[in-house]
Formats: structure tokens, sequence, C-alpha cells
């Protein structure tokens, strides 16, 4: 897909990966709606808002909307998909990033948090997917990406909740990416397999060295590329090893 003056879809836009999609998308030539929790009507203890982002696409000469979402809400991700298409009469990248963990064994994560986790990182997925679905197959174009973790694969730090919601992502993208195909849809999931320094994992590990971690900008460019393959390539789980090794292949 040439992403210029396509219309994008970001969850989780507020900072670090996401924010760094939504910029690589911009520079690309895409117009981005911004969505997440941290806006400045409401904002987070950790730096950067929906609003920053939007401002910061709009600087590279490209639309921007920041809508803010909470991806465990319903009736949110309805009233940013309306206004999505009520805005720009169409949609054709979504990016399903926004995540949340719920740290600690398995018998000290109350349900409560275990179903936080479950509803944001993959029901969340599911209605946000759900709600621009159809206008893509009705334009037969279209390119979803899911943002996935190494933690699909092993347990860590960030629970297994976590790595339970990732590793049924991952069985989503394959799934959805068979039954859409016929309609030129992409779906794919970039799966993160190395250490990013996002505002967020920074808060979560004091005192690491971080000096070695990529930017959340290697994330961008990842996404980008992934995004701007021909729609036959679909239904792949990739790293950003995959990716480096391909485009030097190219």
């Amino acid at each position: 897909m040439d992403v210029q003056n396509k219309v994008a879809v970001v969850t989780g836009a507020s900072r670090g990966i996401g924010r760094a999609i939504a910029i690589a998308l911009a520079a690309a030539g895409a117009d981005v709606v911004c969505t997440a929790r941290s806006s400045e009507a409401s904002p987070s203890k950790l730096p950067g808002t929906i609003d920053q982002t939007a401002r910061e696409v709009e600087a590279l000469g490209r639309r921007a909307l920041a809508i803010p979402m909470n991806l465990a809400k319903d009736e949110e991700i309805e009233a940013m998909a309306h206004r999505t298409l009520a805005e720009f009469g169409r949609i054709d990248i979504l990016v399903n990033n926004a995540a949340v963990s719920a740290p600690g064994s398995f018998l000290d994560v109350p349900l409560k948090h275990w179903d936080l986790v479950m509803n944001v990182n993959l029901r969340g997925v599911y209605l946000c997917t759900r709600a621009f679905l159809p206008t893509m197959i009705e334009q037969r174009a279209g390119s979803i990406i899911n943002i996935s973790s190494y933690a699909s694969q092993a347990e860590g730090s960030w629970g297994l909740a976590y790595s339970v919601s990732k590793a049924a992502l991952e069985r989503l993208t394959t799934g959805l990416a068979a039954e859409v195909q016929p309609y030129n849809i992409a779906v794919n999931a970039l799966q993160i397999e190395r250490f990013v320094a996002s505002e967020g994992f920074l808060y979560l590990t004091p005192g690491t060295n971080h000096s070695t971690w990529d930017k959340p900008e290697v994330v961008g460019e990842a996404a980008l590329w992934l995004i701007s393959r021909d729609p036959s390539y679909t239904g792949e789980v990739v790293t950003l090893g995959d990716i480096d090794r391909q485009r030097a292949q190219a």
C-alpha cells in the first residue's frame, strides 16, 4: 500500500510506539487519527498526549484528529469509529497498538486486572477492527497491523495475562487474514522481540541501563514497511529482526 493520502487510525498514540507509528505514517503522507486515554483534558503521569501527537502530525503537513478513547469502553470505541468515518469518509490503515499489563504471579493478579488486560489487549482490538472492517471491505482495500510481543511465546515481568492476550492476538491476526484476503485487506502482526525505550517501559524499569534499547522510531519504521507491502503479504507474524533482514535483502 502506498500510504500517501491514506487515512490511518493508531491506538495508544499518545507516546512511545504508538506515537512513533503515527509520526512515521504522517511523514510518509498519511492523515492520522490519534487515539488513547491520555489527552490534555485527561493527562497521565507519563509524558505525552494524543493532542501533542496530533500537532506533530499536522506539523508534517497532514491532517490529524485526536480522539480520547478507553479501549475498555465499547461506547468510546464506537464513537471514535463514527467520528473518524464522518471526518474522513474512509479508513485505510488500522494499527492496534494500545495495551496494558498486569505484572504478578497467576494467583496474585486480581480478577479485575486479568479482565482489564483481556478487555484492552484482545477485546478492544476485536471491537476496533469490527468497527472499521465493513468500510475496508466496501473499499476492497485496507491494512490492519496488530502490535504483539515476544511475551506471546515466553513469560516475563509483564505477567501471564499479558502473554496470553498477545498469543491470542497473533492467532486472531492469522485467522482474520484468511477471512478478509479476498477483499484485498492485509492483516499482519508486528511482534516486538527487543527492548524498546518507550516512556512506559522506561517507567517500569528504573535503574536499568537503557542505552542499548531500540528507540520507538525503529518500530515506527518497521510498521510503515509492513503496511507498505503488497496486500498478498498477509497473515504474517513478523519480528523487528525479520523486517531488518527482509529490508537488507531488498
